[in-house]
């Protein structure tokens, strides 16, 4: 669809009777290329050579046929081989079985999902049709799916063509320009996610298992939660005032800095020690590293981190000079130099107090496992993370951390830990760690909490060494508190249920509007949008220049 001439013939039939010439010109486009297809239906109709009913239904249709028409192809010619001699000895009927059965359970969701991953698409229809699914429900899923792809893609090509085309004219550039440009604007960002090594069987087993799901997918029902809550107690911002000691609550953009200060100075034996590396130029930031290093006696590893970060971004373990010249020059936002705490074992810890009451408790505890593989003396890095039965569906986040050694082969026995920072999104495995709790770590836990100016509500990230002195409620150290958009992230054992989670996170934000609300009854001044929109721009911003986390 972005051949000059196809697209002249399209205009050429603009105008009385040539609607549904460019209908079935867009349609057949899609059988080709549906997306690019739509990215120039856009541009053709925010420039009137076709009306936008014409873009849609052409589009619509085209891709709604391309779809039944690989369900088709499966079904009447793919299952059939499975009775010729020479396929059914090298196929395995029970496999079918269960794959028959494993897509009628799983199917709709597959259909939802594969709209809207490039690549997973044509396995998905194929795989549809040759297990059997049943075509009406195939047709109503796909049709839905089409519709609201096709919506999307027209809207957001429309506006990005639209100031494009304006800006292309007033340099004489011929029309079909846009298009051709546009379609590079689409295409371009999904050829990398073309070229890496996973398969197709991954990108869609992310599906099935929803701790793996987008973020902005998961959220949706905690999304409608919060908005339902802040109906209840008066606002959208009351989590902001949830815990007046950090800012904003610990909603967005709190200093981690900040609030290991404040747990320093109040329990000591139980905060790893930080200092603050105030944004600036590398050099003068790292001649401020080298005097803190110097006159704390840092050794050698420690840690480095965002002072305002987000699911353990930019978290990097230090280990030599020249990994600290590395991570200064890479960004200037201000950055916490922190001892490192070996552990070997982390948990994060989930309290809650409302401020009307004299006691806190632990809600939810988080056991930590930090990932790892474990050499043959034959396969590569790379392999490994593929063939790990875990691994494998954080590829993406393993081999940026690990890509200048993903041809390394390691030695038989040789064991690579994976991850260091203990967080999800960086490809830690979160278990529930109620085992760990005890009235005397619950209590160990609020003494900490209540001795921390306006803390309420959130998540400690603790490292120890010995489970039965974690249980005692000592010999632990606190790497970081978060505030109220921290999360009881045991929720993501994959032994636990979509519903049981959802009610965990719900529960959790009711405990955090409930503190919020009570505080500012008792005068804790209500936070503004405009701030909070602030704070996470900033956010975004810092956190888009530091490097991969460990």
């Amino acid at each position: 669809m972005t051949d000059p001439g196809l697209l002249g013939w399209i205009d050429a039939h603009s105008g009385s009777g040539g609607g549904v010439a460019q209908g079935v010109a867009l349609a057949a486009g899609t059988l080709v290329q549906e997306d690019l297809t739509a990215v120039s239906a856009a541009w053709l109709a925010g420039s009137g050579r076709v009306s936008w009913v014409v873009a849609f239904l052409g589009c619509f249709v085209g891709i709604w046929m391309g779809d039944a028409l690989l369900y088709l192809a499966a079904r009447g010619f793919g299952r059939p081989l499975l009775a010729r001699p020479w396929v059914a000895r090298r196929v395995n009927p029970a496999s079918i079985a269960r794959s028959e059965d494993w897509f009628q359970r799983r199917g709709a969701w597959l259909l939802v999902a594969c709209r809207f991953i490039p690549g997973t698409r044509l396995p998905t229809f194929l795989a549809a049709g040759f297990l059997g699914w049943p075509f009406g429900r195939f047709l109503w899923i796909t049709g839905l799916t089409v519709a609201l792809w096709t919506a999307g893609l027209l809207t957001l090509a429309h506006g990005i063509g639209r100031p494009l085309e304006a800006r292309l004219r007033g340099a004489g550039v011929p029309f079909w320009v846009v298009p051709v440009l546009l379609v590079a604007v689409f295409a371009l960002p999904s050829l990398p996610l073309r070229r890496i090594g996973r398969s197709i069987a991954t990108r869609l087993g992310r599906w099935t298992r929803w701790e793996f799901w987008p973020a902005w997918f998961f959220y949706i029902p905690v999304a409608v939660q919060y908005v339902r809550l802040a109906i209840r107690h008066g606002g959208l911002t009351v989590p902001a005032a949830a815990n007046p000691g950090i800012a904003l609550g610990g909603l967005v953009g709190e200093s981690k800095f900040g609030t290991l200060a404040d747990l320093h100075r109040t329990s000591p034996a139980f905060t790893a020690e930080a200092w603050l590396l105030e944004a600036g130029p590398a050099a003068v930031r790292l001649e401020r590293l080298q005097q803190i290093v110097a006159a704390n006696h840092v050794a050698f590893p420690f840690v480095l981190k965002p002072d305002v970060g987000q699911r353990g971004a930019g978290v990097k373990v230090i280990r030599e000079p020249a990994d600290a010249r590395d991570y200064l020059k890479q960004t200037d936002t201000a950055l916490v130099l922190q001892r490192h705490v070996a552990g070997p074992f982390e948990v994060g810890i989930f309290y809650h107090r409302h401020p009307s009451e004299p006691r806190g408790r632990i809600f939810a505890v988080t056991e930590k496992v930090f990932p790892s593989v474990t050499g043959d003396g034959s396969r590569t890095l790379g392999e490994l993370i593929d063939a790990d039965a875990r691994a494998r569906f954080m590829a993406d986040r393993y081999r940026e951390r690990f890509r200048g050694r993903l041809g390394e082969v390691l030695g038989p026995g040789a064991t690579l830990r994976l991850v260091e920072a203990g967080n999800h999104a960086q490809g830690c495995v979160f278990l529930d760690g109620r085992r760990f709790v005890t009235p005397a770590l619950e209590e160990r836990i609020d003494a900490i909490s209540r001795a921390v100016p306006g803390f309420f509500v959130g998540r400690y990230d603790i490292r120890f060494a010995d489970e039965e002195e974690l249980r005692a409620g000592r010999g632990f150290q606190v790497l970081e508190l978060n505030g109220a958009a921290a999360e009881a992230t045991s929720i993501y054992d994959p032994s636990n249920t979509l519903a049981g989670a959802y009610r965990t996170l719900f529960r959790q934000w009711e405990l955090v509007f409930e503190a919020g609300a009570a505080n500012r009854a008792h005068g804790t001044p209500a936070a503004s949008k405009r701030a909070l929109l602030r704070a996470w721009r900033d956010c975004r911003r810092g956190l888009a220049t530091v490097p991969t986390a460990d």
